[in-house]
């Protein structure tokens, strides 16, 4: 009789046969299945389309574009910024398919780095975490704003700070329970997303170009500059109008880390990062132009009662129904935004968690038994999003600096794997998505963009500076980071040595072994 026949572990040939693909490739990496893997390559797409969210991004700061180049950044930045940031979207695609954990950026660094030294691991996942949180807020703060808009022309509820956040409050609590119900919930919210953005674009475009009598002249929308900033340098003031392009298309990281819940991994995330770019490249491009086109009153809409300048231009094109209708729409979209953008944090949370690298990682890397999501990271989204979003009770530009942090944050986590990867040159071991060729040159591309953005959104972006007027977002990241390399070099250096392997139970020791030292 075989003495393996009572063994605990069944044989290493049959625990292959009973992986997935996906399930195996993750073990090779280091992990264990924990998450359910549940997500279609289409629900993968939506977590980051969502994320990016035209009608989010585009909406929320299309008042800070009027004042800072007004219609010709608007046109023009977008194309710009959109073609730079598909650069870093295909370079990060590629590093996905080698790498398709939650993990993401942060783990990728890790495997990248020159000797696998930890300190890149380290950053880039702690300017991840800075940057999620940040979208978080920014986003969940824009709904709160638009949703703010609508109650004062529905009911007479008065656009305030103090109601504004009360609203902020309420959407991040909704955010939170919904987020805690299992990822194929959120999955299917996910989906319907992606159709309301579709739809959403083209009825509120078709409305502003088929009803309004009056539309603005081409020449107006293709080159009219603005600058309402004080600094009165064109070339300055149209750097900074890239920032509302630039916010927008952020958060399609997404698709990485929720590769451990999605099949066919290695070719769904970079798919979902790619197409995710591509499509609210030209569908924002078109409800940009759709918006511009139908301002009637440009200094009425910047200085709207609502606070929100794409109210004003609703209501001056098509009267309060129909400026009423499309603000819920824009609402919808962005609250689908928003419960993705928690969603991924909370994965990119538990993940880094996992190996131990956040104050209370115990807490945070909990996984709730029932739904196989990890609850605990879920409410530390939700909560450090409403710490940055409430500065706006006494500071009224606090949120542009947190569309700043957000965009800062994320980008910088985004360029270091695609840095290290270029320092790889041919050894990188690719996945079955490359980019062949391309990858150098787009690599290259990618980097020196991410270094002119981060230095550029830490720039005063109002005349005369004030208390009030400051760019805060200096300060932010030098607070986060500055406590993170300060962590780090009393205490994290001495026991952080990148993502953790956690082998299989049911792998037999030998194996485990094998695993550890891959």
């Amino acid at each position: 009789m075989s003495s393996d026949r009572h063994s605990p572990h069944p044989p290493p040939d049959l625990v292959d046969r009973a992986l997935s693909a996906d399930e195996r490739r993750l073990r090779e990496l280091g992990y264990t299945q924990e998450l359910a893997r549940s997500m279609s390559a289409f629900s993968n797409f939506a977590v980051s389309f969502s994320i990016v969210s035209i009608l989010s991004g585009c909406l929320t700061l299309y008042g800070f574009g009027m004042t800072t180049g007004g219609p010709v950044l608007i046109t023009w930045g977008w194309p710009v910024v959109g073609l730079m940031t598909l650069c870093v979207a295909l370079a990060m695609a590629e590093i996905c398919s080698s790498f398709p954990t939650a993990g993401g950026l942060y783990f990728w660094a890790a495997k990248l780095a020159p000797s696998r030294a930890p300190a890149w691991s380290w950053v880039t996942g702690w300017c991840n975490f800075m940057g999620g949180i940040a979208v978080t807020a920014s986003v969940d703060f824009g709904a709160a704003a638009f949703a703010n808009a609508f109650l004062e022309l529905q009911w007479g509820y008065a656009s305030t700070p103090a109601h504004t956040v009360l609203i902020f409050a309420a959407i991040l609590l909704l955010h939170g329970l919904l987020n805690t119900r299992g990822v194929r919930l959120v999955a299917v919210l996910n989906n319907v997303s992606v159709w309301w953005h579709v739809f959403g674009v083209l009825v509120i475009v078709g409305a502003l170009v088929v009803i309004p009598a009056h539309h603005a002249s081409a020449s107006f929308v293709f080159t009219r500059f603005v600058d309402e900033t004080g600094f009165h340098n064109p070339l300055y003031v149209s750097l900074l109008g890239l920032l509302l392009a630039q916010y927008t298309l952020t958060g399609y990281d997404a698709s990485a880390h929720m590769t451990e819940e999605t099949h066919d991994a290695a070719r769904s995330g970079p798919r979902g990062i790619v197409n995710s770019v591509v499509v609210s490249l030209v569908a924002g491009w078109i409800l940009l132009l759709g918006i511009t086109f139908a301002i009637r009153d440009y200094d009425g809409a910047v200085k709207s009662s609502t606070g929100v300048p794409p109210a004003q231009i609703f209501l001056d094109a098509l009267g309060a129904s129909g400026a009423k209708l499309l603000l819920l729409i824009v609402i919808g979209a962005q609250f689908f935004c928003g419960m993705a953008s928690v969603t991924a944090n909370s994965r990119m949370i538990y993940a880094f968690s996992r190996d131990g690298a956040l104050p209370g990682s115990r807490i945070w890397h909990r996984i709730d038994p029932r739904t196989q999501t990890p609850t605990n990271a879920v409410w530390l989204a939700t909560g450090g999003a409403f710490l940055l979003g409430a500065q706006d009770l006494w500071n009224a530009t606090a949120f542009a600096a947190v569309t700043s942090i957000s965009v800062i944050g994320l980008y910088i986590a985004y360029v270091i794997p695609i840095y290290l990867r270029l320092r790889q040159g041919d050894t990188f071991e690719r996945g079955p998505w490359h980019l062949g060729r391309w990858s150098k040159p787009l690599g290259t591309l990618a980097v020196g963009w991410t270094a002119l953005i981060t230095v550029l959104f830490m720039l005063p972006t109002v005349r005369p500076i004030t208390a009030t007027s400051f760019n805060y977002t200096p300060v932010a990241v030098a607070v986060v980071l500055g406590s993170a390399g300060i962590w780090w070099l009393v205490s994290a250096r001495h026991w952080f040595t990148g993502p953790k392997v956690q082998p299989d139970p049911t792998e037999p020791p030998q194996r485990t072994s094998e695993l550890e030292t891959r």
